[in-house]
Order: C-alpha cells, then structure tokens, then sequence
C-alpha cells in the first residue's frame, strides 16, 4: 500500500468530524470529544495536503521537461521538490507513529533486590537516587509508598509513585533486570562482584481504566512488623490485598492508618493488573518481543553499570557510555532516554513501511 492510500482514511476521517461537529443534538461532551480527535489530527491533514500538492506539482514538471522552453525552469523547480517531498513524507510517517495512550500517565515505580544479596540491597539505594535525581530535574515529584531496608544498608524493595509530566512515557523503557559491577566495600581481595535488581515501572491508572470487582479481592489487616518496643504499631494498620482471579497480592504497611494503607495497596494493585493487560495485548501484537524495545519483559537484563571503567551499557540498543557518575546522579540519564526512545521510533516508522 502506497504511503498515499494509507493517508486516505485519515483525511476522511477528518472530514467526517467536521461533518458531524456543525450537526445538531450534540452534547457538550460529544462535540468536545470530537472537537479533541479533530485538532489532534489537523496539523497532520495540513502536512498530507501539502504532500499532495507537492507530488501534483513534481508530475506536472516532469511533463514539463519535455518543452524545451521550459526544460531549465522546471528542473530548478525539481530540485527544490525533491528536497521538500522527503521531508514532508518524514513529517507525516512521524505523525502517523502509534501513540501509546499510557505515556501522558503518572507511573508506579517497583526496584527489587536480585542475584548478590548485601550488594544488590545497595544497587537498589542506588537506582532509586538516579530515578529521584532525574525527576528533580524534570520538576516530577516521587513519593515512596513502601520499602523493606537491608540489614547491611539499602533495600530489599522499594515502591514509588512518580507524578508529573509525561512520567511514563520517560521511564517506561526502563523496566527490566539491570547489572551492576563493582568492588563491594566488603571485599578485602578487590575483586569485581556482579549483583543485579530488577526494576518495573507501571503506568499509573484510575479505576475506569481497569475493572476490578470488590467480590475479587480479599482483604486482610494485621499488625505492622516494627524494630521493637516503643516503635512496634500496636494496631493492625498493615493491609494485604489479594486479587483472587489473578492471584495478584499487594501489601502495605508504611503508614500508620489502615486507611492511608488500603489506598496505596489498591493504586498499585490497579498498576499491577492494568499492566498485565498491557503486556497481554502487547504479546498478542508482537511475534517477536524480544526484538522491540519496549517489550517491558522484567528478566532480560537491558543494562549493565560497570564501576571499575566508569561505563554504562545498553544492551537492547548497543549502547556504551562512558558517565557512569553522571548516570547515576541523573544528569545522564537522559542521554539513554532520548536513545531509546529515538530507537522505538525507528522501529515503529520501518513497520509503516512495510
């Protein structure tokens, strides 16, 4: 199919909308939903009515240098269509890109302790620095929903809710296994350790968005687990929610209210669930997921961090930057975003290709 006759039903559809905002009997909500889906694609119609004209004008010069006369004219302006048409063609095809509806979302960040026990507690410390550092400085906000620390420092696991703008669509292509290498400060030979953590980001949802029964869920309370004497929560505060059909439990005990509780058990549990179905319908599109970029699949190890070179690694995309420090403080961790997120694009332009 021509990049033309794929561009057909988008100017319909266009047209449709106009057609049916100037009728009569519209709500205030219909026509404001209709009036949102138009402008979204105005800007892109525009680019394909130019595309169009440009590719009438090129036939119409091509005819052209059959006239002697006007041989020398319409190959000057050739030239300069033959530079604008491509551009044009690339403005639509990036238009034209899936959209991922989660991307505008809040997320709920999950880091968890792996393979190399103490080390590994401290990896996740260390991740959640570069995750807090980053959303400093995009003016997000993170809130830290539930953690269980190390005995030797750092944390087994830690839950977040990171809010601000288009929080998702930055962080999302961070989920999966990622690797550290480095000296303990427990290592007396001063050999390199590998330890790793697994790291889940999950689109934040409202309940409109997933459907979860009350007859589904279980919910149990008990009292939260403390380090002794005057710190031991006397009230069973600490809630447990399981989800029966998808055996998905949450449990909460950061704060002191059963009732603050049960409010971040079920924000995570709706993430949780609406993920699943996220990667279900994800799996159900894609023959080969391991080949996209945002397969979201939490055991194959996208990064590595190696201490003694000073090295981060990319492994889904091949890339090695030497800022280790400025990664980890956030600073450079943009530089993997923009990378990974220009490759899904690509990725995504080449199946409109096909």
């Amino acid at each position: 199919m021509s990049l033309i006759e794929k561009l057909n039903p988008i100017v319909g559809r266009h047209e449709e909308l106009a057609s049916l905002m100037s009728g009569e009997n519209l709500s205030g909500n219909e026509f404001t939903k209709l009036s949102v889906e138009y402008a979204e694609l105005s800007p892109i119609v525009e680019a394909i009515q130019a595309y169009r004209v440009a590719i009438r004008e090129r036939e119409d010069l091509q005819e052209l240098l059959k006239d002697p006369d006007m041989k020398s004219m319409a190959q000057d302006d050739l030239v300069r269509l033959n530079k604008d048409i491509p551009m044009l063609e690339s403005h639509i095809k990036f238009a034209l890109i899936p959209k991922d509806v989660d991307d505008a979302k809040d997320a709920i960040l999950e880091i968890r302790a792996g393979t190399g026990g103490d080390e590994s507690a401290l990896f996740v410390a260390d991740l959640l620095g570069m995750y807090k550092s980053i959303a400093v400085g995009r003016g997000w906000s993170v809130e830290l929903l539930e953690s269980s620390n190390s005995e030797a420092g750092g944390y087994k696991e830690i839950i977040a809710r990171v809010t601000g703008r288009n929080v998702f669509s930055a962080l999302k292509f961070e989920s999966g296994v990622h690797r550290v290498q480095r000296v303990p400060e427990t290592e007396s030979q001063g050999r390199v350790h590998t330890s790793a953590a697994t790291v889940a980001v999950l689109p934040e949802v409202d309940e409109v968005d997933v459907d979860i029964q009350d007859k589904d869920l279980r919910i149990d309370v008990y009292r939260a687990s403390g380090s002794g004497g005057q710190h031991v929560n006397k009230t069973e505060s600490a809630v447990r929610i399981t989800h029966m059909p998808t055996g998905t439990v949450v449990a909460i005990q950061d704060e002191s209210s059963q009732h603050k509780n049960k409010a971040k058990a079920m924000k995570i549990l709706q993430a949780r669930i609406y993920d699943a179905q996220r990667q279900k319908l994800h799996d159900e599109r894609s023959e080969d997921r391991k080949s996209q970029v945002g397969s979201g699949d939490r055991s194959e190890r996208i990064r590595t961090y190696n201490f003694p070179q000073g090295r981060v690694t990319d492994h889904r995309i091949n890339l090695t930057l030497y800022k280790l420090d400025e990664i980890l403080r956030g600073t450079g961790l943009d530089e993997m975003i923009h990378a990974l997120t220009a490759e899904d694009q690509a990725t995504k332009l080449a199946d409109l290709d096909e």
